[in-house]
């Protein structure tokens, strides 16, 4: 995997943003299961306010907790997403981006889009839960969000393009060092296109609206299920034949946030369809979609850990001396199964009436999401203190 992290700037740097994005959404799932919000699917201002000014004082510390951590990781979104814009401005004038196209590393420009898509969401938190009154234009704003993805996605569809297009009719592509899972990366990204082109469903009451939502995000939910398939057998013949990419081993995970955002995607979907279309189903219908994917997302883990370990990755990559963008690709895992677990929770285990909601078990069975946050945020902070910090930025090294 060509990533130049030791001579400059690659656009797997878009995933420092993505990774903040993330964990943006983890703190807005405090607000989202634990404070009521009757008359929509998702809690808005008017509800966190109602709930801050009557609940307790541990509710109104979860509420406090909830915001503080939407608004820091927001910005760092932000911050760093306009940051790599720039710099990715200045990256493609260089040789290095030329060889990054004509290579397997191509498809890391499908870290743009992705992180594009993330902020689109992340705009949307935002407006949730500190704008007043936006749940009555909301309906205005639904559309505007679909186009906005919307052309994110053909975006993605151009650069993918582009890349197969060059590796089908010309061929280049080495088979032998393609020992990883980097190229499930352009599958992340139009599987988060589709997720935020399924929020309509979940969300709008003009039945239209919802239509257009079920289409559009089952063609890139759809196409990301395609490519996940087709570069997970790519993948693993090589690297059964050649071993890991040691700097790559953490594209091994990227399969736990793929199916988080699938499964967001098809909740979502499945919402719209009851609501609109009459599609109904039993009470434990979300414990039976969301439980095999997350005994996928273990497996995926237990499978990543042992070769993570094999390499050494964290001593050498996290905590070691050794410097690669790649490691970012650790943080979206930890987001993902974080809030996949909040969801098998609240949406599979209370929906279904496993467990009664707010009880001893339910925080019990919490706790492990709550873990996997916190560990995810330290990683972060260790993340970018050691790309980010005074001269070993890699905005000195594009030129």
């Amino acid at each position: 995997m060509q990533t130049q992290s030791r001579t400059g700037y690659v656009p797997l740097y878009f995933l420092a943003a993505l990774g903040a994005g993330g964990l943006t959404v983890t703190f807005f799932l405090y607000l989202m299961f634990w404070v009521p919000h009757p008359g929509q699917s998702v809690p808005v201002f008017e509800d966190i306010m109602a709930a801050f000014a009557t609940g307790t004082p541990i509710e109104q510390a979860m509420i406090v907790t909830a915001w503080v951590g939407i608004a820091i990781f927001a910005f760092q979104m932000f911050k760093l997403l306009i940051w790599n814009l720039r710099t990715l401005a200045q990256f493609r004038r260089t040789e290095a981006y030329s060889k990054l196209l004509h290579s397997n590393a191509g498809t890391q420009l499908m870290a743009v889009p992705l992180a594009l898509a993330m902020a689109v969401n992340g705009s949307f938190i935002l407006g949730l839960v500190f704008v007043p009154g936006l749940w009555s234009v909301v309906e205005y704003l639904f559309p505007l969000a679909m186009l906005a993805f919307l052309a994110i996605g053909i975006y993605g569809l151009k650069l993918y393009g582009a890349f197969l297009s060059e590796r089908l009719t010309k061929g280049g592509f080495d088979c032998a060092a393609n020992n990883s899972f980097a190229q499930k990366l352009p599958g992340f990204a139009f599987a988060m296109i589709g997720v935020g082109l399924a929020a309509p469903a979940a969300m709008s009451a003009v039945k239209a609206t919802v239509a257009i939502s079920l289409m559009l995000s089952s063609f890139f939910i759809l196409l990301a299920i395609v490519i996940a398939a087709v570069t997970f057998l790519l993948g693993m013949r090589a690297m059964m034949e050649h071993g890991t990419n040691a700097e790559a081993a953490p594209t091994l995970w990227v399969a736990i946030p793929l199916l988080t955002v699938i499964a967001i995607a098809w909740l979502r979907q499945a919402h719209g369809l009851h609501v609109h279309f009459d599609v109904h189903s039993g009470p434990a219908s979300s414990f039976l979609l969301l439980l095999p994917l997350l005994a996928l997302q273990l497996i995926t883990a237990l499978f990543g850990w042992v070769v993570l370990k094999g390499h050494g990755y964290f001593g050498r990559f996290v905590s070691g001396p050794e410097r690669s963008p790649v490691s970012y690709a650790l943080v979206c895992p930890g987001v993902a199964l974080s809030v996949m677990l909040q969801f098998f929770v609240n949406k599979g285990l209370v929906g279904s009436g496993v467990i009664e909601k707010f009880s001893a078990v339910y925080w019990a069975a919490t706790v492990p999401a709550l873990i996997l946050q916190v560990a995810t945020i330290a990683l972060v902070l260790k993340l970018n203190a050691k790309h980010f910090g005074g001269e070993k930025t890699p905005v000195a090294l594009v030129a």
